[in-house]
Protein backbone atom coordinates (compact mmCIF):
# COMPACT_ATOMS: atom_id res chain seq x y z
CA UNK A 1 0.00 0.00 0.00
CA UNK A 2 1.16 3.42 -1.16
CA UNK A 3 0.78 6.46 1.37
CA UNK A 4 0.14 9.43 -0.12
CA UNK A 5 0.69 12.97 1.47
CA UNK A 6 -0.82 15.64 -0.50
CA UNK A 7 -2.46 18.46 -1.43
CA UNK A 8 -4.73 20.27 -4.08
CA UNK A 9 -1.34 21.82 -5.69
CA UNK A 10 -0.07 21.90 -9.50
CA UNK A 11 2.49 19.22 -7.72
CA UNK A 12 0.01 17.45 -5.69
CA UNK A 13 -2.23 16.76 -8.66
CA UNK A 14 1.06 15.53 -10.83
CA UNK A 15 1.04 12.58 -8.27
CA UNK A 16 -2.61 12.40 -7.78
CA UNK A 17 -2.84 11.69 -11.45
CA UNK A 18 0.25 9.68 -11.48
CA UNK A 19 -1.36 6.61 -8.64
CA UNK A 20 -4.53 6.79 -10.83
CA UNK A 21 -3.31 6.30 -13.79
CA UNK A 22 -1.22 3.08 -12.76
CA UNK A 23 -4.02 1.89 -10.72
CA UNK A 24 -1.98 1.11 -7.32
CA UNK A 25 -3.81 1.34 -3.71
CA UNK A 26 -3.00 4.05 -1.57
CA UNK A 27 -4.67 6.20 1.51
CA UNK A 28 -4.76 9.65 0.66
CA UNK A 29 -3.44 11.28 3.73
CA UNK A 30 -4.29 15.56 3.59
CA UNK A 31 -1.30 17.89 4.63
CA UNK A 32 -3.45 21.23 4.37
CA UNK A 33 -0.23 23.73 3.69
CA UNK A 34 -2.30 26.83 4.35
CA UNK A 35 -2.79 25.91 7.80
CA UNK A 36 0.78 25.30 8.14
CA UNK A 37 0.55 21.37 8.83
CA UNK A 38 3.55 20.83 5.69
CA UNK A 39 5.80 22.25 9.20
CA UNK A 40 4.40 19.15 11.57
CA UNK A 41 7.28 17.60 13.34
CA UNK A 42 5.44 14.06 11.91
CA UNK A 43 5.56 15.45 8.38
CA UNK A 44 8.89 17.15 8.47
CA UNK A 45 10.09 13.47 9.30
CA UNK A 46 9.01 12.44 6.48
CA UNK A 47 10.04 15.34 3.89
CA UNK A 48 12.84 17.73 5.50
CA UNK A 49 11.87 19.95 2.84
CA UNK A 50 8.33 20.98 4.47
CA UNK A 51 6.72 20.52 0.91
CA UNK A 52 4.09 18.20 -0.64
CA UNK A 53 3.27 15.88 -2.03
CA UNK A 54 5.82 12.86 -0.43
CA UNK A 55 4.82 8.94 -0.98
CA UNK A 56 5.16 6.07 2.04
CA UNK A 57 5.54 2.71 -0.11
CA UNK A 58 5.10 0.01 2.35
CA UNK A 59 6.44 -2.17 -0.58
CA UNK A 60 9.46 -0.84 -1.52
CA UNK A 61 12.27 -2.14 -4.22
CA UNK A 62 13.75 -4.51 -1.21
CA UNK A 63 10.69 -5.33 0.07
CA UNK A 64 10.99 -2.91 2.77
CA UNK A 65 8.63 0.78 3.34
CA UNK A 66 10.73 3.22 1.62
CA UNK A 67 10.06 7.51 1.35
CA UNK A 68 9.82 9.78 -1.20
CA UNK A 69 9.26 13.59 -1.63
CA UNK A 70 9.96 15.97 -5.03
CA UNK A 71 7.76 15.55 -7.71
CA UNK A 72 9.91 14.57 -10.24
CA UNK A 73 11.37 12.09 -8.13
CA UNK A 74 7.84 9.86 -7.37
CA UNK A 75 6.97 10.41 -10.65
CA UNK A 76 10.34 8.18 -12.09
CA UNK A 77 9.83 5.99 -9.10
CA UNK A 78 6.57 5.02 -9.97
CA UNK A 79 7.30 4.74 -13.50
CA UNK A 80 9.84 2.34 -12.67
CA UNK A 81 7.71 0.48 -10.16
CA UNK A 82 4.99 -0.20 -12.26
CA UNK A 83 6.79 0.01 -15.67
CA UNK A 84 4.09 2.79 -17.00
CA UNK A 85 4.21 6.02 -18.64
CA UNK A 86 8.53 5.59 -18.92
CA UNK A 87 10.03 3.77 -22.10
CA UNK A 88 12.62 1.13 -21.32
CA UNK A 89 14.31 2.00 -24.70
CA UNK A 90 17.26 4.10 -23.58
CA UNK A 91 16.73 6.98 -25.99
CA UNK A 92 13.31 7.36 -25.39
CA UNK A 93 13.71 7.20 -21.56
CA UNK A 94 16.21 10.13 -22.52
CA UNK A 95 13.61 12.48 -24.46
CA UNK A 96 11.04 11.54 -21.18
CA UNK A 97 13.44 12.65 -18.56
CA UNK A 98 14.56 15.68 -20.73
CA UNK A 99 11.06 17.19 -20.81
CA UNK A 100 10.67 15.82 -17.15
CA UNK A 101 13.23 18.05 -15.84
CA UNK A 102 12.74 20.79 -18.03
CA UNK A 103 9.10 21.48 -16.19
CA UNK A 104 10.60 20.30 -12.90
CA UNK A 105 13.29 23.39 -13.50
CA UNK A 106 11.90 25.38 -15.62
CA UNK A 107 7.75 25.76 -16.55
CA UNK A 108 6.89 24.90 -12.88
CA UNK A 109 8.83 27.49 -10.99
CA UNK A 110 8.15 29.92 -13.84
CA UNK A 111 4.38 29.88 -13.87
CA UNK A 112 4.51 29.42 -10.01
CA UNK A 113 6.31 32.58 -9.45
CA UNK A 114 4.29 34.32 -12.29
CA UNK A 115 0.73 33.19 -10.17
CA UNK A 116 2.42 33.93 -6.74
CA UNK A 117 3.32 37.74 -8.27
CA UNK A 118 0.17 37.95 -10.22
CA UNK A 119 -2.42 36.49 -8.13
CA UNK A 120 -0.75 36.23 -4.60
CA UNK A 121 1.70 39.24 -3.64
CA UNK A 122 -0.53 41.92 -1.76
CA UNK A 123 1.36 44.65 -3.12
CA UNK A 124 2.24 44.40 -7.17
CA UNK A 125 5.38 44.42 -8.33
CA UNK A 126 5.31 45.54 -11.88
CA UNK A 127 9.08 43.69 -12.59
CA UNK A 128 8.24 40.35 -11.07
CA UNK A 129 4.91 40.40 -12.74
CA UNK A 130 6.14 40.92 -16.38
CA UNK A 131 9.42 39.22 -15.72
CA UNK A 132 7.55 36.08 -14.73
CA UNK A 133 4.79 36.71 -17.28
CA UNK A 134 7.64 36.58 -20.20
CA UNK A 135 9.30 33.54 -19.31
CA UNK A 136 6.04 31.44 -18.95
CA UNK A 137 5.04 32.53 -21.70
CA UNK A 138 8.57 31.92 -23.23
CA UNK A 139 8.34 28.48 -21.97
CA UNK A 140 4.68 27.53 -23.17
CA UNK A 141 6.04 29.36 -26.82
CA UNK A 142 8.84 26.40 -26.64
CA UNK A 143 6.17 23.48 -25.69
CA UNK A 144 4.17 24.54 -28.56
CA UNK A 145 6.71 24.01 -31.03
CA UNK A 146 7.92 20.58 -29.37
CA UNK A 147 4.17 19.41 -29.83
CA UNK A 148 3.73 20.50 -33.95
CA UNK A 149 3.88 17.17 -34.96
CA UNK A 150 3.58 15.35 -32.36
CA UNK A 151 0.58 13.94 -29.81
CA UNK A 152 2.84 14.01 -26.57
CA UNK A 153 6.22 15.65 -25.79
CA UNK A 154 8.17 12.51 -25.70
CA UNK A 155 6.32 10.31 -28.16
CA UNK A 156 3.58 8.30 -25.70
CA UNK A 157 2.32 9.64 -23.41
CA UNK A 158 4.52 9.28 -20.70
CA UNK A 159 5.46 11.41 -17.22
CA UNK A 160 6.87 13.95 -18.80
CA UNK A 161 3.11 15.12 -19.65
CA UNK A 162 1.50 14.20 -16.52
CA UNK A 163 4.09 16.63 -14.86
CA UNK A 164 3.36 19.99 -17.27
CA UNK A 165 -0.42 18.90 -17.11
CA UNK A 166 -0.27 19.72 -13.65
CA UNK A 167 1.44 23.42 -14.42
CA UNK A 168 -0.28 24.12 -17.76
CA UNK A 169 -3.47 23.39 -16.21
CA UNK A 170 -2.84 26.61 -14.18
CA UNK A 171 -1.90 29.21 -16.64
CA UNK A 172 -4.90 31.66 -16.46
CA UNK A 173 -4.12 31.92 -12.49
CA UNK A 174 -0.41 32.64 -14.02
CA UNK A 175 -1.33 34.92 -16.60
CA UNK A 176 -1.04 33.28 -19.41
CA UNK A 177 -3.69 32.23 -21.92
CA UNK A 178 -3.83 29.11 -24.72
CA UNK A 179 -5.32 30.77 -27.39
CA UNK A 180 -2.68 30.57 -30.02
CA UNK A 181 -1.42 27.76 -28.82
CA UNK A 182 -3.10 25.39 -31.33
CA UNK A 183 -0.81 22.42 -30.05
CA UNK A 184 -0.54 22.96 -26.40
CA UNK A 185 -4.00 23.44 -26.53
CA UNK A 186 -4.83 20.01 -28.15
CA UNK A 187 -2.45 18.15 -26.13
CA UNK A 188 -4.12 19.90 -23.00
CA UNK A 189 -7.73 18.75 -24.03
CA UNK A 190 -6.51 15.00 -24.53
CA UNK A 191 -4.54 14.72 -21.45
CA UNK A 192 -7.74 16.71 -20.05
CA UNK A 193 -10.45 14.04 -21.12
CA UNK A 194 -8.20 11.06 -19.56
CA UNK A 195 -10.55 9.65 -16.78
CA UNK A 196 -7.56 9.06 -14.37
CA UNK A 197 -6.50 12.85 -14.71
CA UNK A 198 -10.79 13.68 -14.57
CA UNK A 199 -10.13 11.39 -10.84
CA UNK A 200 -6.71 12.69 -9.86
CA UNK A 201 -7.69 16.47 -9.85
CA UNK A 202 -10.87 16.22 -8.35
CA UNK A 203 -8.83 14.26 -5.08
CA UNK A 204 -9.62 16.86 -2.05
CA UNK A 205 -10.72 19.72 -4.06
CA UNK A 206 -13.39 19.95 -1.80
CA UNK A 207 -10.90 21.25 0.47
CA UNK A 208 -9.37 23.83 -1.57
CA UNK A 209 -8.54 26.98 0.08
CA UNK A 210 -8.45 30.40 -2.05
CA UNK A 211 -5.25 31.37 -0.16
CA UNK A 212 -6.45 35.28 -1.80
CA UNK A 213 -9.86 34.97 0.58
CA UNK A 214 -8.19 34.17 3.69
CA UNK A 215 -5.43 36.19 5.21
CA UNK A 216 -4.44 33.76 7.93
CA UNK A 217 -4.40 30.75 5.23
CA UNK A 218 -1.85 33.27 3.17
CA UNK A 219 0.32 33.70 6.24
CA UNK A 220 0.71 30.01 7.02
CA UNK A 221 1.36 29.22 3.38
CA UNK A 222 4.01 32.19 2.51
CA UNK A 223 4.84 33.41 5.70
CA UNK A 224 4.33 37.00 7.29
CA UNK A 225 3.78 39.90 6.23
CA UNK A 226 7.38 40.48 5.28
CA UNK A 227 6.64 38.33 2.26
CA UNK A 228 4.04 39.90 0.98
CA UNK A 229 5.40 41.62 -1.85
CA UNK A 230 8.86 39.69 -2.12
CA UNK A 231 10.17 36.08 -2.72
CA UNK A 232 7.91 33.83 -0.84
CA UNK A 233 8.55 31.42 2.24
CA UNK A 234 8.75 28.06 1.32
CA UNK A 235 5.15 27.80 -0.09
CA UNK A 236 4.59 23.61 0.59
CA UNK A 237 4.68 22.05 -2.47
CA UNK A 238 7.06 21.13 -4.78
Amino acid sequence: MINLYTWPTPNGHKVQIMLEEIGLPYTVHPIDITRGAQFDPDYLALNPNNKVPTIVDGDGPDGAPITVFETGAILIYLAEKTGRFMPSDARARCEVMQWLMWQMGGLGPMLGQAQHFHRYATEKVPYAIERYTNEGRRLLTVMEQRLDGRDYLAGEYSIADIACFAWVRIHKMANQSLDDLPQVSRWYAAIRARPAVERGIKLLLDQWVDVTKSEQARTNLFGGPQYASGAARSPGTN
